[in-house]
């Protein structure tokens, strides 16, 4: 059967996504994964007990904290970190077999996350800050969506700074003035990167037979 270009094989991808709290990069995370069949949300693995509800493998991998720190010694994970009393961590395997099948994969990190997985990762990494149009604009969507006391908010607004700060590590800034836009930058960004050309794994062949050298 003829080749196409449909069919080039093609390598997934790590998309990061990171911002300050309330700067809109989780309701525009939930609009890609679910306009694109092409992405998925990564699974983090976490020594902290499951909540009712919660399911091993697909909210997350519950190990035990000797398991994690097992898993850190020989190299298992792309970023881990301590939040208070309990660690997490990104698997490399589950990943590296989604990324494999020409699939990519979501990640909701920190910049701190986003640095170590750049030396873990880095030709499968693509990064995207997001930052609020304003400071003012970020305290008024954290108060509106009242998910936090006024405490909370303001120590959110006290971390948003050193936050912001590491801007110039990411691969591409969206200044969020209006979500449909950017998730449509978002989507443009994936739309390029899944093009690269040592992303499309398959391209030698193709071209290779449009020639008619095989």
């Amino acid at each position: 059967m003829p080749q196409t270009s449909s069919s080039i094989g093609r390598r997934g991808l790590m998309l990061v996504m990171s911002s300050p709290s309330g700067a809109g990069k989780t309701t525009i995370s939930r609009a890609l994964l679910a306009r694109d069949s092409g992405i998925s949300m990564s699974v983090s693995a976490t020594t902290r007990a499951p909540r009712p509800g919660e399911v091993d493998g697909k909210d997350y991998y519950f190990v035990s904290v000797e398991r994690f720190h097992a898993m850190v010694e020989n190299g298992e994970f792309l970023e881990h970190a301590r939040v208070f009393d309990n660690f997490y961590g990104t698997p490399r395997a589950p990943v590296e077999a989604v990324l494999a099948q020409g699939r990519d994969v979501l990640f909701d990190i920190d910049w701190q996350g986003t640095q170590q997985m750049r030396q873990t990762a880095r030709a499968d990494l693509v990064s995207v800050f997001v930052l609020p149009p304003s400071v003012e604009e970020l305290e008024r969507r954290l108060h509106t969506r009242a998910q936090d006391s006024a405490e909370v908010v303001a120590k959110r607004m006290a971390k948003a700074g050193d936050e912001m700060s590491h801007w110039p590590e990411y691969d591409y800034i969206i200044v969020n003035v209006e979500v449909e836009e950017s998730i449509a930058r978002v989507q443009a960004i994936l739309t390029a990167e899944r093009l690269k050309r040592e992303r499309q794994v398959g391209m030698h062949d193709f071209v290779t037979r449009l020639r008619g050298l095989e």
